[in-house]
């Protein structure tokens, strides 16, 4: 038989043998992404969560509706703990969560995280006239906070002994301590802190924010596509004005938390 004939009858079956070796890749590449996500939420975090009349409400969530319109997504949210969060992310029971979600380096380990969103820090609260001026003077004072967030581990990182340190399921908790002397100080996020001081005549807000620190929406491991498609989403909502406008609708067009630029998770994450 002519080598040009051998060629030719080799050349069906060196394609085929290509098709059926790529044949899986290019499946894998084509599989259809959900269609709609399960988000969780700690609803006693406001302006960010908060759950009004049976309705689950604030910017966090407003801002999630609206990078997952922007890609196409339904979104339905799943209310649990804060410190149910990243379990429930790691069983894959929701897809993602936003709770004002400080971006740590211990929490990357378990949950994926989409770009910063929103840039917070600690505060001090405490009653007027505590003679409390900073940080510094919580030395041998009670202070309540919520569980599980990144305001515990700042404090016994610095010098605030377990014992005096009241942790609470819920941030509300924490403040009605303060409020009936069940606690001297909170130690909180700043906006939540602004946001009740806001609300209570007889509180304040003392010395300079604590951290400088950034919130993400956190991903399921188990869903790690779901990330670029957050950020593409959260990008949108910049360029046409509605993240903004939510700082408008919570924030009463506060814009210390805009974050323009991009920031990745691995150059903003905390150590603690």
């Amino acid at each position: 038989m002519k080598k040009e004939s051998l060629i030719a009858l080799a050349a069906p079956l060196i394609i085929g043998l290509a098709f059926t070796v790529c044949a899986p890749a290019a499946t894998a590449a084509t599989t259809p992404r959900k269609t709609s996500i399960v988000v969780g939420a700690d609803t006693t975090f406001p302006p960010f969560e908060t759950e009004k009349n049976g309705e689950v409400t604030g910017f966090d969530i407003d801002m999630i509706k609206e990078i997952a319109k922007a890609e196409g997504l339904k979104v339905s949210i799943k209310t649990m703990p804060f410190n149910g969060i990243i379990p429930s992310l790691q069983a894959g029971s929701v897809d993602a969560a936003v709770a004002g979600i400080t971006i740590l380096a211990s929490r990357m380990k378990n949950v994926d995280f989409s770009d910063a969103y929103y840039r917070s820090g600690l505060s001090v609260l405490v009653k007027k006239g505590s003679g409390i001026k900073r940080f510094a003077d919580l030395k041998g004072h009670v202070v309540a906070t919520k569980k599980a967030t990144s305001s515990v581990d700042y404090m016994l990182k610095h010098g605030i002994p377990a014992s005096h340190i009241k942790q609470f399921q819920n941030i509300d908790s924490a403040y009605q301590a303060l409020v009936t002397g069940g606690a001297d100080a909170v130690v909180f996020d700043n906006p939540v802190n602004v946001n009740f001081k806001n609300m209570h005549k007889g509180v304040e807000v003392v010395g300079n924010l604590l951290t400088g620190e950034y919130y993400g929406i956190a991903v399921s491991k188990k869903e790690a596509w779901l990330v670029d498609t957050l950020n593409s989403g959260l990008a949108k909502i910049k360029a046409n004005g509605e993240y903004k406008r939510l700082f408008v609708k919570f924030f009463g067009g506060d814009m210390s938390g805009v974050v323009n630029e991009v920031k990745k998770p691995s150059a903003v994450a905390v150590s603690d």
